[in-house]
């Protein structure tokens, strides 16, 4: 039985003096989320290009479903559905018209095939408008709907919300969740959007400067995430001598805050409240502060931004 849907071992792509990505090995099981995030020019679309045989690896190999990902092996491809970068269409055929075109090339029998990912995609009312008439977001859709009429077992898309606003992200979100929860789909989804992908995928993996840096299951974040115990005070150098004489490890941040480290006063601050009270220096402020999805993508890359 074979568990690892998408796999890929050491697979680099070099253009001349540039690497796009090196010794990519990556392991995306079934019915999983996983969210490949990176920045803008991580390497991330490449990864995709190779994962779908639009483009030979330098060195290694890339895997779906235990077979070799090559252009040329079209049975493959009947159970995959994509979305690379820009959602290409027919700009002088209609909404209606490109679906049927994708209908015909998927070999689908059911001809309601395309009312209904119309339906579904929300596309009913742009059905009959040119695909050069639409707007980024709703070319963004047709691009899913592309991806989705022949219900695939495997999804993989490149930046899919990409034009979507804030209840496009919602429904494509809720729609992928019920693909893999309740349908079992595998879904590989590309992102820099870091705090919406922590919504949704089940493991990230992380990729900076062409480089797999690291994987870790969404349950783990929690615990990975720094936290810290931002204090402030009326005397400030008052407050750091009667920290420290206490025996806490206390450090002045850039915005002239204090912070604490330690997870037992993190877990109690009220401790601190009173100990500060009492010596005549009272807080004006007490905050924990805990990393997001974000922040910890910014330390993990050595970048600026994350708790440290």
């Amino acid at each position: 039985m074979i568990t690892d849907i998408i796999r890929t071992e050491k697979i680099s792509k070099h253009y001349k003096d540039v690497c796009a990505v090196t010794d990519m090995s990556l392991n995306v099981r079934k019915g999983e989320i996983y969210g490949f995030l990176g920045l803008n020019g991580a390497g991330k679309t490449t990864t995709i290009r190779m994962l779908l045989g639009m483009i030979k690896p330098t060195s290694g190999t890339a895997y779906i479903n235990d077979k070799k990902s090559s252009s040329e092996n079209t049975e493959l491809w009947r159970q995959v559905g994509s979305l690379v970068e820009v959602p290409y269409s027919y700009p002088e055929l209609t909404v209606q018209e490109n679906l049927e075109i994708f209908r015909r090339l998927h070999f689908i029998k059911n001809k309601n095939a395309v009312e209904n990912i119309i339906d579904k995609l929300q596309l009913r009312q742009y059905a009959t408008r040119k695909a050069k008439n639409l707007s980024l977001g709703n070319n963004q859709r047709l691009g899913l709907a592309k991806a989705l009429i022949h219900n695939p077992e495997i999804l993989i898309l490149d930046e899919p919300t990409n034009g979507l606003d804030p209840a496009g992200i919602y429904e494509i979100r809720e729609m992928l969740c019920d693909m893999a929860i309740n349908r079992g789909v595998t879904i590989f989804i590309s992102s820099h959007i870091l705090g919406e992908i922590s919504k949704f995928a089940t493991r990230i993996g992380i990729i900076h400067q062409g480089k797999l840096i690291q994987e870790l299951d969404t349950s783990q974040l929690e615990i990975l995430c720094k936290k810290r115990l931002l204090v402030n005070a009326h005397d400030i150098e008052m407050a750091y001598s009667i920290l420290s004489e206490k025996g806490y490890d206390v450090e002045r941040n850039a915005e002239a805050h204090l912070e604490i480290m330690n997870s037992e006063v993190i877990n109690n601050p009220d401790t601190i409240a009173t100990l500060m009270v009492n010596a005549g220096c009272p807080p004006t402020m007490l905050k924990v502060e805990e990393e997001d999805l974000e922040t910890y993508f910014l330390r993990t890359t050595g970048m600026k931004g994350g708790v440290r």
